[in-house]
């Protein structure tokens, strides 16, 4: 009976390695999340194509973006260089466009899915982001409050 369970144990470890198909079609599907042939590294995958921002910090949007960051993003981010579980914020909206910035705190999933950088982040985080459920006037008073931390006056 041993060798019976033994003899069977060794032929489904020698199927699940040998099993090509299974290999290929995760090769096909990961190939096919990953076309990025229409995709616009710039602005990220979601419906901010544009935001109008102004050289001048928006003083009331950043206090908006503060109360917003208190309490949906801190547990995860720091305001400085400093990784929490997520990246620090520093210098971000000089990394990233606000279109990017935008449409990824809007659309989580869609821009791990689609783009290189912030695949990227996820690699060193290893944490993917959670979907905040943000509106797009929270979205952009979060990211005025970015700017302010960047230094824009």
């Amino acid at each position: 009976m041993k060798r019976f369970f033994l003899a069977t144990i060794i032929l489904v470890g020698i199927y699940a390695c040998g099993n090509q198909d299974s290999a290929t079609a995760s090769a096909t599907v990961k190939s096919e999340a990953t076309d990025n042939s229409s995709y616009d590294p710039n602005r990220g995958e979601g419906k901010f194509k544009t935001v109008d921002v102004s050289d001048k910090l928006n003083i009331p949007m950043a206090d908006k973006g503060l109360k917003i960051f208190s309490v949906k993003c801190s547990s995860c981010h720091k305001t400085t260089a400093e990784k929490l579980v997520g990246p620090g914020w520093t210098g971000v909206t000089k990394r990233y466009t606000a279109p990017w910035i935008m449409n990824f705190i809007t659309n989580t999933d869609a821009m791990i899915t689609k783009d290189p950088k912030a695949q990227a982040q996820l690699e060193i985080c290893l944490v993917r982001m959670p979907n905040q459920n943000l509106s797009d006037d929270d979205a952009r008073n979060l990211y005025e409050y970015m700017r302010k931390n960047d230094g824009v006056k």
